[in-house]
């Protein structure tokens, strides 16, 4: 995670991560991780048989072994406490920030009254000024500055926020002056929503996270009937390595209990990664469907296009030029406060390299639903007007073949086509297009690698439907889509065994919502799809949908690559170990061929995997809560790079730190 939280570990928590820390070794607490229960049972063992040992030097090693198992456990339910405490450094932050922080309400005259940020109700208007803190999640409808994110997302670069974006309370202002709208009652806010995750009720296991615990717990027993079985084999063939000390080392050294150790860790930290990102989780078995999902429904507008329709091309017919038809369209826009006439008026101005806008001399004529068109009525007496083509043809003469040409054209681009004229004379057509998001395209392709499908569901014709699905780069469309259509989709998906997730905000959407395996639901939508979804987009940023599937495929990469480096661990010890056990046994002498390491007794062999097997937790605590870098690519391709490099690595690590320990031990006459 983000320096900004590390900080205020190191400065409040470390205390309160210690109490926790010893607080879960207690056997309630650790029998839910039947991995670390069977290490915390051979240290209560290995310290029996401490006290019991008759000479000095059995007493030495057998407390050796125990101090260490101790450290193995410590170092286990360190791990869990640490990214515990991670998320609630970051709830008493918000808490604290919540509670101090002031609200400037605009008065009717301009000045503003301070008032508790608790007591926002929906639809205040704040003032905000460089070095305050929002006081709530709002939108800003006044005003551009630049906001410190870093309390919410633990990103230290600042954002710039400006008119209808949205902002969440606990952020700095860092410059300039924003007005904002709150837009959340009062106990819906980012903050509240993030206090309750972290202290509601305790974190349940995914069916991943439990399938992988089951596995884990069979592992164990089955390493616990070959440490059983191995100790009449050693004593039948006279190796000093019978001894119950040794053997429970040696099964603690056996059994995966690196992964057995950063498992919970694992879950809470992609639980913490989600809210990085603005997402509150209902559950973690959201983050982790998001991981798995096989098909992503999303909706055009506002989603995969920007959701304003903007000018993108000017058609002349005969006999007029470019330049008549831009300063027309420019004429009759300039008092268009839309978006459609903002962008019509900055395309004629590129069209027509005007540093400075004219002004128009006249009467606007607003759009009207009867005459589907608008326009001005200039002062010089031209009246310029623009509107649907088919209210253009009834006021013009001539051209109207051309004029429904240009407007087919258009259409069949996936734009909306829009006549103007001027004192009944066809002028041309404007293209007004809805205009794919930047980059999507390239998101895309990254699913189709990790073989996801994406969906768009719109309500265009399917000819307009099929332009933006093939410019967006989507896998599939459904044009001309109802609430039942989006819904009738995901139950033909799930039938076939794929897990869907889709984005909505409407009452409409709360079905559908309600029936994917992972259905965000946008912060600015109704009560009924928020209740719905498991999950809330605090920004209200359909697209966040993608950012949320990659962040639950971090958290089973992360899984999947310390399992598997766990796992190539017990293997490397294993032949590290028994070898070295049974080196002195003449009959199996073969076995000391294997003892490539040249361990030099059984006891120092147990105490370097030991020492290697608890060092090895808290170096890889990093990794679980950060999360192993994330790459877009196919399931094969990403489970034999996982096997790769995290297996050979967990292969090599083992033998080269086993040694080094050895030495190390030798040194001391320990080995």
């Amino acid at each position: 995670m983000a320096k900004t939280n590390d900080l205020r570990l190191a400065k409040g928590y470390n205390m309160q991560v210690l109490k926790d820390t010893f607080r879960k070794l207690n056997p309630v607490e650790m029998v839910r991780n039947p991995v670390m229960m069977v290490v915390e049972i051979g240290t209560l063992v290995t310290l029996w048989f401490t006290i019991q040992a008759s000479t000095p030097g059995t007493r030495f090693y057998n407390g050796l072994v125990t101090v260490i198992l101790f450290f193995t456990i410590l170092f286990a339910t360190f791990a869990e406490a640490y990214a515990e405490a991670r998320g609630r450094a970051q709830a008493d932050f918000l808490r604290k920030t919540k509670s101090s922080t002031k609200a400037k309400i605009l008065r009717a005259d301009g000045g503003f009254d301070l008032v508790e940020s608790a007591s926002l109700e929906k639809g205040t208007r704040c003032l905000v000024e460089a070095g305050d803190v929002i006081p709530g999640d709002g939108m800003v409808i006044e005003g551009i500055g630049s906001i410190d994110e870093s309390a919410i997302t633990g990103e230290s670069a600042p954002v710039v926020k400006t008119v209808e974006d949205s902002v969440t309370g606990g952020t700095t202002l860092m410059s300039d002056r924003l007005v904002i709208e709150i837009t959340t009652h009062p106990g819906e806010s980012f903050l509240d929503r993030m206090i309750a995750l972290v202290e509601g009720a305790k974190r349940q296991k995914t069916p991943n996270e439990i399938a992988l615990s089951a596995l884990l717990g069979v592992l164990t027993l089955i390493f616990v009937l070959v440490v059983v079985t191995l100790a009449p084999i050693a004593g039948y063939y006279g190796s000093g390595a019978t001894d119950t000390t040794t053997l429970v080392a040696l099964l603690v050294c056996l059994i995966p209990t690196t992964i057995g150790a950063l498992l919970s860790a694992i879950g809470i930290a992609g639980m913490n990664r989600v809210s990085q990102v603005n997402v509150v989780a209902k559950s973690g078995r959201a983050v982790e469907a998001a991981g798995d999902i096989d098909t992503i429904i999303l909706d055009k507008t506002g989603t995969i296009t920007i959701g304003n329709r903007m000018a993108t091309e000017f058609f002349p017919v005969s006999g007029v030029t470019l330049a008549e038809l831009a300063d027309a369209a420019l004429l009759s826009s300039l008092a268009d406060t839309t978006p459609e006439g903002r962008s019509v008026v900055e395309l004629s101005q590129r069209m027509l390299n005007l540093q400075l806008l004219p002004k128009a001399d006249g009467e606007p004529i607003p759009f009207s639903a009867h005459t589907r068109m608008s326009g001005i009525d200039l002062v010089d007496g031209r009246q310029i007007r623009k509107g649907a083509v088919s209210a253009i043809k009834e006021i013009v003469a001539g051209a109207q073949d051309e004029l429904d040409q240009y407007a087919e054209h258009v259409a069949r681009q996936g734009a909306t086509p829009l006549g103007c004229s001027v004192d009944g004379r066809a002028l041309g057509i404007i293209c007004l297009k809805d205009v794919v998001k930047p980059g999507l395209k390239e998101k895309f392709r990254d699913f189709r690698e990790m073989g996801i499908r994406t969906v768009m569901a719109t309500g265009d014709n399917r000819i307009t439907a099929a332009v933006i699905a093939e410019e967006a780069g989507v896998d599939d469309f459904i044009a001309e889509a109802k609430p039942e259509d989006k819904i009738e989709l995901i139950r033909r998906e799930q039938a076939e065994g794929k897990l869907v997730a889709m984005t909505g905000d409407g009452t409409n959407d709360a079905p559908a919502l309600a029936q994917a395996d992972v259905g965000l639901a946008m912060n600015s939508g109704t009560m009924a799809a928020k209740e719905a979804g498991n999950m809330i987009d605090l920004d209200s940023n359909p697209t966040k949908l993608l950012e949320v599937v990659m962040v639950g495929k971090q958290l089973l990469i992360t899984r999947g690559a310390l399992t598997t480096f766990s796992i190539a661990n017990d293997v490397a010890k294993y032949f590290a170990i028994i070898p070295a056990m049974f080196a002195s046994v003449p009959l199996l002498h073969v076995l000391g061929a294997l003892n490539i390491m040249g361990l030099k007794t059984p006891h120092g062999a147990i105490l370097s995997a030991l020492i290697f097997n608890a060092l090895i937790i808290p170096a890889l605590i990093p990794f679980a809560v950060r999360g192993v870098k994330y790459r877009a690519e196919s399931a094969d391709r990403m489970l034999a790079r996982n096997i790769f490099n995290w297996g050979v690595l967990g292969v090599i690590i083992p033998f080269a730190g086993i040694w080094v320990i050895d030495r190390v031990l030798g040194i001391f006459g320990l080995a």
